[in-house]
Parts: C-alpha cells; sequence; structure tokens
C-alpha cells in the first residue's frame, strides 16, 4: 500500500504540482490507479483463469465439476474481484476524506454482498443440472427441493448483511434481534415450508416425479408432470393447457399416478358390450353352417346344445390372442358379468402393447370394431336402450 502511495507522490513531484493542487491531483491518480488495477484483475480473471478452470474439469474424469463450475458460476464470481480491490483500495485513496471513504465502503461492501449472493445463487441452481442417472430419480427432486430453501436461506443472509451494513451494525447483532420476529418469518414462509414437506413426502414415498402422467380430478388436472418446485406441481395437459397444482393438495387429496402403467409390458382395456337375451340361445342350423363356412370353427368342434354366446366367447379370446396388437404374456378375458336391464353384459379384457393414447385408442377400436361384426355371425344381437337393431 505504502509503496503505491510513494510512487504517485514520485509522478506528483515529476511533474512539478505544488500548492493546494497536489491533494486533488494525488486523489484522482489514487481513483485512476485503483481503477485500472480492478480494471486489469477482472480482465486477467475473465480472460485467463475462468478458461483454464473450464478446460481443468473438463479433463477430470468426474462429470459434477463440470456442472457445478460451469462457466456462470466463474464469470459471475470474476465479477466480485473487482470490488473486492476496490474495497481494499479504499482507505489508501481517500485516507484524508473519512466521511467519503466510509460511505464508498460501505457501498462497495453491499455491491460485493449481492454479487456474493447472486453467484451462490448461480452455483445452487447449478445442481438442478446434475444427472443422476433418470429422469424419475428422487435424488434429482431432493436436490430440486434443497436448492429452493438454499436459496431462501441466501436471500435471507443477504438482506440482514446488506441492512446491517447500511446501518452500520454487526449482522450478527441483526441475527440475534431475529428471535423476537421468528413467528411473523414463520406466517411469512408458511405456504414455502409446507410445501417442502409435501415434497419431501411425494418424492420419500415414491408418489410422484417428473414425466409422470398423473390425473387430478379435483383441478381438472390429467397430464405430464413438468415442474417441481416448493410451493406448486406444474403439469401440462394432453390439451397442452398448463395447470398447477399446489403439493399440499396432491398430499392430503386424492391423484392418479399412471406410471404403473407407463412402465408396465402393456396397457389394460376393459370394454363392455351388451347382448339382446332374445338372441341367446342354441345354435341354428344357419348359425351352425356360417360359423363353420367362415372358419370360426370346425364341424366336429360343434355339438348340437352348444349356446351361441358361450362359442362367442370362446373365439372373442382366440381373436383376441391372434392380434398382434396385444400382449399375449399377460391376462386376456372375455368374460360375464351380471345380467341387467340393458342385457348380458361381455366383458372384453387384455393389454395392448402400444401404451400411447393414439396408437391405443385405435388399435383398441380395431379389436371392438371386430367383436361388434363378429357377433351378428354368431346370431347374437347388441342391445341398444332406444332401437334394437339387429345386426344379423
Amino acid at each position: 500500500m505504502e509503496e503505491i502511495k510513494v510512487f504517485v507522490e514520485n509522478i506528483i513531484e515529476l511533474m512539478g504540482v505544488t500548492g493546494p493542487s497536489v491533494h486533488v491531483l494525488r486523489h484522482i491518480l489514487l481513483v485512476l490507479f485503483a481503477i485500472l488495477f480492478a480494471w486489469l484483475i477482472g480482465i486477467i480473471c475473465h480472460k485467463i483463469l475462468v478458461p483454464l478452470l473450464l478446460k481443468f474439469t473438463k479433463h477430470t474424469d468426474v462429470k459434477w465439476d463440470d456442472v457445478i463450475f460451469n462457466e456462470q458460476v466463474l464469470r459471475s464470481a470474476c465479477n466480485i474481484i473487482p470490488a473486492i480491490i476496490i474495497w481494499i483500495l479504499l482507505p489508501l485513496i481517500f485516507y484524508q476524506f473519512h466521511v467519503v471513504r466510509e460511505v464508498l465502503e460501505r457501498a462497495t461492501a453491499i455491491y460485493i454482498t449481492v454479487m456474493s449472493a447472486r453467484t451462490a445463487f448461480v452455483f445452487v441452481d447449478s445442481f438442478n443440472n446434475l444427472d443422476t442417472g433418470a429422469q424419475r430419480s428422487s435424488m434429482q427432486q431432493y436436490l430440486k427441493s434443497f436448492c429452493g430453501v438454499l436459496k431462501i436461506l441466501l436471500l435471507f443472509i443477504a438482506t440482514v448483511v446488506v441492512v446491517a451494513i447500511a446501518i452500520n451494525r454487526s449482522p450478527l447483532a441483526l441475527f440475534a434481534g431475529l428471535g423476537a420476529t421468528s413467528a411473523i418469518l414463520m406466517l411469512v414462509f408458511k405456504d414455502t415450508i409446507a410445501g417442502l414437506v409435501a415434497g419431501v413426502r411425494l418424492t420419500s414415498n415414491d408418489m410422484l416425479h417428473c414425466g409422470d402422467w398423473i390425473t387430478v380430478s379435483s383441478a381438472g388436472a390429467d397430464g405430464i408432470v413438468e415442474e417441481m418446485t416448493l410451493t406448486t406441481v406444474k403439469i401440462r395437459n394432453f390439451d397442452n393447457s398448463i395447470v398447477t397444482v399446489s403439493p399440499i393438495a396432491l398430499v392430503d387429496g386424492s391423484f392418479t399416478n399412471w406410471i404403473g402403467m407407463q412402465n408396465a409390458e402393456g396397457r389394460r382395456v376393459t370394454k363392455k358390450a351388451y347382448f339382446d337375451f332374445n338372441s341367446i340361445g342354441l345354435l341354428t342350423p344357419d348359425v351352425k353352417k356360417n360359423i363353420i363356412n367362415r372358419g370360426y370353427f370346425k364341424a366336429e368342434e360343434l355339438n348340437d346344445d352348444d349356446i351361441n354366446i358361450s362359442l362367442y366367447r370362446k373365439y372373442m379370446e382366440k381373436f383376441i390372442a391372434s392380434r398382434k396388437e396385444v400382449n399375449k404374456d399377460l391376462l386376456y378375458i372375455v368374460r360375464q358379468l351380471d345380467s341387467s336391464q340393458g342385457g348380458l353384459p361381455l366383458e372384453f379384457y387384455f393389454f395392448l402393447i402400444n401404451k400411447d393414447s393414439k396408437p391405443y385408442e385405435h388399435d383398441c377400436a380395431k379389436i371392438m370394431d371386430c367383436a361388434y361384426a363378429i357377433a351378428r355371425e354368431f346370431g347374437l344381437v347388441i342391445f341398444q336402450s332406444q332401437n334394437v337393431i339387429s345386426l344379423r
């Protein structure tokens, strides 16, 4: 420090300046020197240190340092160093103007605090980019919740430090005095704390993760979870509308998570068809001849006491098993349900291989179209409440 002051005094002496102008020129030169020195340090950090550190992290075997110490974090940290240089040199520059020095020191300290908090935010956000190996990883959700809480804590600490610097008080004294206002803080951050607890319950119990297809009837949500934060769960419906739901509502209420179906080897189909009781009976010669000609059954497989709907159920099970869209390794059955005023219901139960919504609906429609059309070949009539239309 003294060497810098002596160097400036020598320059003034070489310039031949005397009298009251010496003080003014001395402070101008010191200010210019401090600005130039801080600028050079900033250039060195941005142009030399940052590229070297980035090159070093890329050549390491681990990947976490590439994410955490990324370019945004390093460049944000470099913005603090010139301010620290200025803050150190202020006592040297304004050693004769104590009031100006104190004001500038406070302003510089506030700037350093704000930029440090900003760097900490960027650093914390880097944790969200860590690859945990899967989109549904619980670790990823924990990191996201932890980062949200940590950013709130950092913001709170930075605010207290800035206020302490502005009023020239010790930050520790302000922290000690916050005990009386803890109830107010709990009230202000009530939703955040409750959302954090609900978010931890959702992830720790493996109830919900980003990428899941969920249905929340109470909120009109039916789509993919795009984002989970401390206070909201963002869901993109299949019509591309966005619905935000509180994690508390999901924990305290109920929702359907279709991840089990998404991870399974097939998507279930349960369809019902009601048949007119008047069309159910023994095989007539015409129906028997028709199903033999169609190749549904061979003549030796049929008996005189066969019931048309029984043969229809048996054939439809073979038909479903023959379809390439159906997963034969999972349960498939055509079963009879309890009779009703609407007729005798048959339930078609099977699993389709393609689970995406559009091909799933098309494959399901193909099979059920055949089920309705083939019924008339067995002399069966699909029941309709208004008009009973014969399919013969």
